[in-house]
């Protein structure tokens, strides 16, 4: 068994992206561990938030609940504030993660991986699917803590299959619907959502797991608008856009293998 670091950028990121491989790892008997680079400070503030707590501390009661549902044995913290969409006044925040050097980030990452030993380390394509700041940061402190490790772990990128989602709004559109998203329109950073299917390795299967995408999604109960929109789709919707979970892996033949990627060989 091994141990599997599964690095976000916010709380709740993880219950959209990789609950469904985290709930499946932890099932076989891998230790998981999820680590947030930030504290989720700018998201949604619920209504029902106490005088005397902030959002941040709210976030982390959510993300430990979250945790009980996918099995996660362990929640960790870079410290970071959120940075905020593309070109909020948060983007200059000398605590936000965007302003962090890469290489004192990687550092506090890589001090994680070295306390768990861990053979993988899953993180976000290069442009983090939609471009948000501290997704793109992700993606650099991903490497760069993979290369300060102790043990250099397997790298995996998660990201969304491009094709996949432009063949799903158009059978949309096709059955008379109205679907304002396009995948190919340019996202917070200007480039289409997620990569296309011909950079990708991996097609994880975890349509098992989606009672348990949903509970974690659940857990994040504050952030109403994305968590009720998720929770508002019919079950056929939601099982074609969270059934299969894509990751891209540095130095793999092309092409994407529809399987488990804890059955290919870790180093």
């Amino acid at each position: 068994m091994s141990t599997i670091v599964f690095f976000h950028a916010h709380p709740d990121d993880e219950s959209s992206q990789t609950a469904g491989s985290m709930s499946r790892a932890s099932d076989e008997g891998h230790r998981v561990v999820v680590v947030y680079a930030t504290g989720g400070e700018h998201g949604e503030v619920p209504d029902d938030l106490a005088p005397s707590e902030t959002l941040a501390q709210r976030r982390r009661t959510e993300a430990e609940a979250s945790a009980r549902v996918t099995g996660t044995a362990r929640v960790a913290w870079l410290g970071y504030h959120d940075s905020g969409m593309t070109g909020w006044e948060q983007n200059s925040d000398p605590k936000s993660f965007h302003q962090a050097p890469v290489a004192e980030a990687a550092e506090r990452l890589a001090a994680i991986l070295d306390e768990e030993d861990a053979a993988v380390l899953v993180g976000y394509d290069w442009h983090g699917s939609y471009g948000h700041p501290d997704h793109v940061k992700v993606h650099a402190v991903t490497y760069a803590a993979a290369e300060l490790a102790k043990r250099s772990p397997r790298v995996l990128e998660e990201t969304m299959n491009r094709d996949v989602m432009r063949a799903s709004m158009q059978a949309a559109r096709d059955a008379g619907m109205e679907v304002p998203f396009d995948p190919d329109g340019p996202m917070d950073d200007g480039n289409p959502m997620g990569l296309p299917e011909a950079e990708l390795h991996w097609a994880v299967d975890v349509s098992a797991y989606l009672d348990r995408i949903r509970g974690a999604m659940r857990a994040h109960r504050s952030q109403v608008s994305d968590i009720g929109t998720f929770m508002a789709m019919p079950d056929q919707v939601f099982a074609a856009g969270f059934g299969t979970e894509y990751f891209r892996e540095r130095g793999r033949p092309d092409g994407m293998v529809h399987g488990w990627f804890m059955d290919a060989a870790t180093r």
